[in-house]
Formats: structure tokens, sequence, C-alpha cells
């Protein structure tokens, strides 16, 4: 065998080894972080309102991946109601000069609407049934049947109260922590935060998964997440504290620094840890309805909820450090 061609089979084996390790494809992940990464930046650079836009633009992608999850386990959420609340809640929080209060009355007002649409049930056309046909012919058998629900006979009945109440956990889940990230983009320095709540828990997420592929032995969750390891949360925090030190320094002068030097480290530590709480609560509900991966929209990483489940539940958290730091 020529020597190229060993070179070439020796690294198929690699990359091979390392996807099964991680449980991705990588280069398709990467791939796909490099553009998800230009895309995040070029709207900071146009300007603010233009990241708030691509938010919106996530979380109704979201929510359309959440309907078809839901759907395949026969519960029913009103996706049309639920991107009008969200897309409502998300811009009045962003525009209104007293934000917690526009996005408090903006949900309080999103609950009545989203739970009288979900005692409705209706029906858009085929696009849902194909849609569910075609995550179900990605799904692991055995998954199906480890759920909560009765696979093996069908699709499983549910009351209107079942209905509503995933709806209402749809709608706290998606806008009322989306709202963190809004209301992170009204302070002093917007484009600062918004690199600090997205992307710290994007270096969290890859800490985490390259040092649980490399160095994890003691399972965190075996049962919720068999790949999820005590090294790779410490590798999470660790990661996670590097890139609070990296933006925190081209963000804030020396005289902030006197007395804020910690602030990295405890974000790094919260992220880490809340991330993987995110990871593991996002990992239960996928393996309770009895799927894999909540999408196919993002190459290697699943869907949009796989990629934003960290960010979501870690943005109400490190906007309240900013907050209380001052920063």
């Amino acid at each position: 065998m020529p020597t190229s061609e060993r070179h070439e089979n020796g690294a198929e084996e690699t990359i091979d080894a390392i996807n099964r390790k991680t449980g991705r494809n990588m280069p398709q992940a990467i791939a796909t972080a490099v553009i998800l990464i230009v895309v995040i930046l070029a709207c900071l650079l146009i300007s603010v309102d233009a990241f708030v836009a691509l938010l919106v633009v996530f979380m109704l992608l979201a929510l359309w991946e959440l309907r078809v999850d839901f759907a395949t386990a026969g519960l029913h959420i009103p996706v049309v109601m639920l991107g009008i609340c969200s897309t409502v809640t998300l811009v009045a929080t962003y525009l209104s000069p007293r934000h917690i209060v526009a996005m408090a009355v903006c949900l309080s007002g999103s609950v009545v609407l989203v739970a009288l649409a979900a005692s409705i049930k209706m029906s858009f056309g085929s696009r849902l049934s194909l849609a569910v046909a075609n995550k179900l012919s990605h799904t692991d058998a055995q998954a199906r049947l480890e759920s909560s629900f009765n696979h093996e006979n069908g699709e499983h009945t549910h009351s209107r109260l079942s209905h509503v109440a995933v709806s209402v956990f749809t709608l706290l889940y998606i806008p009322l922590l989306g709202s963190g990230l809004i209301i992170a983009l009204t302070g002093d320095h917007p484009v600062s935060h918004a690199i600090t709540l997205v992307f710290l828990p994007a270096l969290s997420d890859t800490g985490g998964l390259f040092a649980g592929a490399w160095l994890g032995r003691h399972k965190l969750s075996p049962r919720i997440s068999p790949k999820k390891s005590v090294e790779g949360l410490i590798g999470s925090m660790l990661l996670a504290m590097v890139g609070a030190f990296a933006i925190f320094a081209c963000t804030y002068d020396a005289s902030l620094w006197a007395t804020r030097w910690w602030v990295p480290i405890v974000a790094g530590i919260l992220t880490g840890v809340v991330g993987t709480f995110g990871d593991l609560c996002a990992s239960m509900l996928k393996r309770d309805i009895g799927i894999k991966d909540m999408g196919h929209l993002l190459k290697g990483h699943g869907g949009v909820m796989d990629r934003i489940d960290s960010i979501l539940l870690c943005a109400p958290f490190l906007c309240a450090l900013l907050w209380v730091t001052g920063l």
C-alpha cells in the first residue's frame, strides 16, 4: 500500500475514533461552529439590533423543532401563537425603557394566549406529519421504547391539560430564558455582554467535550447522559474561565480589574456548572420523549435547541452576575 494511502487511512481512522468518542461528526461540527461564529460576529459588527433579530430567528427555529419533538410523543403546541408571543416578548423587552417590566407583562399575557391556543388542536396540512415521520426515521428504536410514552401502540393520547402544560413550559423555556440574553444587551457594553452570554457557554461545551473525550473516567450522570463526566465538567469550567478573562481583558480598563478580578473566575464556574446542568436537562427531556437530537438543522450539532440549551439556561445567571457586579 502506498504511503499516501496509509496516511489517508490513518487519518480517517483517527477521525472515526474521535467521532465515536465525542458522539458527533467533528469535521461537520467544526465547520458549522465556524459558520455560526462568523454570522454572530457579523451581526454584532453591523449593530446590536441585527443581533437581536438573529436571536429572534433562532428562537423561532427552536420553537419549530420543539413542535416536531413533542409531536413525536403525541403532544401538540401552538407554534404560531408561541412564535408571535415570543417575538413580541423579546422585541418589547429590548425596546422598552423598562425592560424587566415589559418582559413580565408580555409573558403574563402570553401565558393566557398560549394556554387558550393549546386547548384548541388545529392542523395546518401534512407538513408536521411529514416532519414527525422523518424524525422517527432517524430515531433509535430502543430510545423510543425507553421513553415515558407507549410508542409500541402508536400515538399516545393526552388530555387537553397536557397540551396546555407543555405549551406553557415551552413559553418559559424559550422566551423567558431568552429574555436574559436581551436584557444583557441593554447595558453599557452590549457587544461584550453578547459575546459573554453566547460564547462562554459555547467554550464551556467545547472544554467539556474535549476534556471528557480525552480524560473522562468518572461519569457525571450515566443514566441521563452517558458521555458527561466529572473531568468534562472541570474542563468546561476551566475553558469558560479562560474565555471570560479574555473577554474582560478586552472590554474593561485596569481600574475595574483591581476590584473585579474575581468576576471571570465566578463566570467560568457558573457557566460550567449551569451549562452542564442545562445539557443534562435537555438530555433528560430528549430521553423522556424518546429522541436522540432535538433537530437536524445544524450539521454535527443536531438541532438549534441542541446548540442553545446551555446558552438559554446560563443567560439569566450571567446577566444577573453582570448586573450585580456593575459590569
